[in-house]
């Protein structure tokens, strides 16, 4: 499978090398468009369309992040008041890995010709094999 694609420009790019597949935040923005076209649903009262974006909102601080995360895509229900993001209820959810990386490993499980492994998983993403792993596991439960 082609791995390029022409940019406005007419010069070939690589779809690994699309913004969705770089930065968080177009992630969410892209998986926002294709889930929700009509606007977001809350997943907690099912209202269409009557939330909000919460802006600037980190989790906890941590080692790894001693200010804290930023929580990219956040939306707030105005209805039931529960906060909620484009993951709820998908792949997605309860995963610490990256959204942008799980397009990326969502691009490269699909464009393989064979079953692309763990470790190959690893290396081209940058995570762990165990991380890796549950990637796969996931996305091949859910092309089922």
């Amino acid at each position: 499978m082609n791995n390029t694609s022409i940019d406005e420009n007419g010069s070939t790019m690589s779809v690994l090398n699309a913004k969705h597949m770089q930065d968080e935040e177009a992630a969410f923005s892209y998986l926002e468009d294709i889930i929700w076209p009509s606007g977001p649903i809350c997943p907690n009262c099912g209202v269409t369309d009557n939330a909000y974006a919460l802006q600037g909102v980190r989790t906890k601080p941590s080692g790894k992040y001693p200010e804290g995360k930023v929580r990219h895509g956040l939306k707030k229900c105005k209805d039931c008041g529960k906060q909620f993001t484009v993951r709820i209820g998908t792949m997605f959810e309860s995963s610490h890995i990256e959204l942008h990386l799980w397009l990326r490993a969502i691009h490269l499980v699909c464009s393989s010709n064979k079953k692309i492994s763990a470790s190959q998983l690893h290396r081209k993403l940058g995570i762990t094999v165990k991380s890796a792993w549950l990637l796969g596991r996931r996305i091949r439960k859910a092309m089922q």
